[in-house]
């Protein structure tokens, strides 16, 4: 029994005719068709499904299985094809699958229709809408529209389909699942069935209405055990490149992820780590090995280029560059939040799910305290402030190696002072020209320069004296936004 037969033998155990559900016998008017694809795959939107259905040769009232005459391949509009005519006809969002199957000797038409994705779906760019059982305008229903709209706007990636029609078996077999509980701490249930549990519990898998299974986008970017399977994810695959020296002429090595993040993030870390040199230093009379870049700032950097990144940039996906005095790591898509704030605005994720799932895999830190760390590991070795900026369609954060104080350009200085501020307000520590020497690893004969970095940073608007009546050798900073 093939997934359409399973399709049709379940929607008719329906009720009713719903929303995002209709049967016909034979009507095959064009238009009505086209209204009937609009109005589905936006009702489909309305209700949270990932798919709508306009099933032929099933009989409305009594979902009978009567089977049809209306053959969609020789259908036609005038001299088009008729499949080509409703797509010309429909919005380029439009997007369905037509198919014929054949049950107990008699013919059925599917037409599958995926729900509306960033804007409503329209038929010769006018908009209609399910109401109960019948075909409507969707303009004379303001307050349905004002719904849909705000359903449309926070439909997320994470849960649409990367990969339907699966078997248990199949969708089990395109996941890593042991790593799913062996990350969590957790043994593997005893069968198939009590397996998928979980993994339907937290949407990486969907059940369908022909009983089969889809693998989400959230399971298929987290838990493939091959991207490449999945064309909605195969282009985000991490990579990561090392390049000989400051530029781009040169590249050494290259690595692209072949599975999912979760299974793939130690390995990519373990790869970087490798490449990235270290340095020897005393500690007292003890010789140790010290890493080039703090730990847990390439690791968060990293994580937030994978879980902030913008999933409809097709083609795109995260990128490590290594370079011989910093590393650049880009993802698709701009912040969500003022990069000036980004130590103490409450944070924002435009994929909430793939967040939360990473933190729980202790892929990333807390919800909030990414940045946080990054900035305060990267001052505790004395290195640059990390640097944010953003490109048409692409973010790009670039963790540096040490440069001595000196070495340092304008705008790296004011930088460093201005997060070293909003590391210092939130955590109720003073900063001074004595916190911000330490920061830069200087001694008190640098007091006069940091004291000019200060006025500078006053200046410029990026911290404020905290009580300008106290004397100059005991005045405290905080950022201009406090």
């Amino acid at each position: 029994m093939n997934h359409l037969e399973l399709l049709i033998k379940e929607l008719v155990m329906q009720n009713k005719e719903t929303t995002w559900l209709e049967f016909k016998v034979s009507n095959d008017e064009p238009v009505m068709i086209g209204q009937d694809i609009c109005a589905l795959a936006n009702a489909a939107a309305l209700v949270g499904r990932d798919k709508a259905y306009l099933i032929w040769g099933v009989e409305d009232e009594t979902h009978k299985l009567k089977g049809t005459t209306f053959n969609w391949q020789t259908a036609k509009v005038g001299n088009e094809e008729l499949e080509n005519w409703l797509r010309h006809n429909l919005s380029h969002n439009a997007n369905f699958e037509i198919n014929s199957v054949q049950i107990d000797k008699k013919w059925f038409v599917v037409l599958e229709i995926v729900a509306a994705v960033g804007s409503t779906v329209m038929f010769r760019k006018e908009e209609f809408i399910r109401i109960g059982s019948y075909t409507k305008k969707l303009n004379d229903y303001p307050a349905v529209k004002k719904d849909l709209w705000s359903k449309l706007r926070y439909r997320d990636f994470e849960t649409q389909a990367a990969k339907t029609n699966l078997e248990l078996s199949q969708a089990l077999d395109m996941l890593d699942y042991p790593a799913y509980f062996s990350l969590q701490n957790k043994s593997i249930p005893d069968g198939y069935n009590n397996i998928a549990h979980d993994l339907l519990e937290d949407e990486l898998l969907k059940k369908q209405d022909n009983g089969l299974f889809t693998i989400t986008n959230l399971g298929a970017v987290l838990f493939a055990r091959r991207l490449a399977e999945f064309p909605t994810v195969s282009r985000k695959a991490i990579r990561v490149a090392l390049f000989e020296g400051k530029s781009k002429i040169q590249l050494l090595k290259d690595y692209s992820g072949q599975n999912g993040y979760a299974i793939g993030f130690s390995g990519v870390m373990e790869f970087l780590k490798a490449l990235l040199p270290t340095k020897e230093v005393i500690d007292g009379a003890r010789r140790k090995t010290e890493d080039r870049y703090p730990e847990i700032a390439l690791r968060e950097t990293i994580a937030n280029a994978l879980i902030h990144q913008d999933f409809s940039v097709s083609g795109a996906g995260p990128v490590v560059e290594v370079y011989a005095d910093r590393i650049e790591i880009y993802n698709p898509g701009a912040p969500l939040v003022d990069i000036e704030r980004i130590i103490d605005t409450p944070p924002k994720s435009r994929n909430e799910k793939l967040a939360s799932m990473m933190r729980r895999l202790k892929m990333c830190e807390e919800l909030g305290t990414g940045w946080d760390k990054i900035v305060t590991t990267c001052e505790l070795m004395q290195l640059p402030t990390p640097e944010i900026q953003i490109y048409e369609e692409n973010t790009k954060v670039t963790l540096f190696s040490f440069i001595p104080y000196t070495m340092l350009t304008g705008d790296a200085k004011l930088r460093a002072c201005y997060f070293h501020a909003c590391i210092s307000y939130i955590t109720q520590e003073p900063m001074n020209n004595s916190s911000l020497r330490k920061r830069f690893g200087l001694d008190e004969k640098n007091a006069s320069s940091i004291s000019r970095l200060l006025k500078e940073a006053v200046e410029a608007g990026r911290i404020r004296v905290a009580d300008p009546d106290t004397a100059p050798r005991y005045m405290r900073y905080i950022p201009y936004w406090a």
